[in-house]
């Protein structure tokens, strides 16, 4: 066999590491939409930069480390595609790091939303008791800002655009404790005060 035929077949073995780049980091960006690491979301192009720097990273650091290691191990390998090999691999740890990652922040992202849901509860049964006829028909335009851990500020629109109708809830107690809040600034220019 010809030593060109010999090249050509370990190209066509070894040159998977860049489409697979690219299918790994568009899966990734999808993984970390949905399954986020932080927060409670990552939108799909601040996931696609994270999950193309990872997986870059993941392919130089750890791909040339174990390109050169299997090379060294596997002589009868060529250096490219040891490089490509070990790339893959790092490919996979990366995106086995994100899932793990995602699984391990999902109860997190799911007992925010849980607070969230009974503050947004709390106020709309607050308003129906104690709001006037505007804040009955308005709690549907509500903004609530999360000031802290179990803590909400909740402001419904009155007739006066600059003087908001303002709760803040506490979702540590149960039912949720609200208490009306003095400053009547919408949460758009709100600075919190309670720290």
């Amino acid at each position: 066999m010809p030593q060109s035929y010999k090249r050509l077949r370990w190209r066509r073995r070894g040159a998977w590491l860049w489409p697979t780049f690219v299918v790994a980091t568009v899966l990734e960006s999808a993984l970390l939409h949905w399954l986020p690491v932080q927060g409670d979301a990552t939108g799909w192009v601040a996931a696609l930069l994270v999950a193309g720097s990872l997986n870059l990273l993941g392919v130089v650091v750890v791909g040339g480390i174990g390109g050169f290691v299997l090379h060294r191990r596997r002589g009868d390998l060529p250096k490219v595609v040891a490089d490509d090999y070990a790339g893959m691999v790092a490919l996979g740890l990366v995106a086995t790091c994100l899932l793990v990652a995602g699984l391990v922040h999902r109860p997190q992202i799911s007992d925010e939303r849980a607070d969230f849901a009974a503050q947004s509860r709390a106020v709309r049964d607050w308003i129906a008791v104690h709001g006037n006829a505007y804040a009955r028909e308005h709690v549907g335009r509500a903004d609530s800002v999360r000031l802290d851990v179990d803590l909400y500020r909740t402001c419904v629109p009155r007739p006066d655009p600059k003087r908001f109708l303002c709760l803040v809830v506490d979702t540590s107690q149960q039912p949720p404790a609200i208490k009306r809040d003095r400053s009547r600034e919408p949460n758009t220019g709100f600075v919190p005060r309670y720290r």
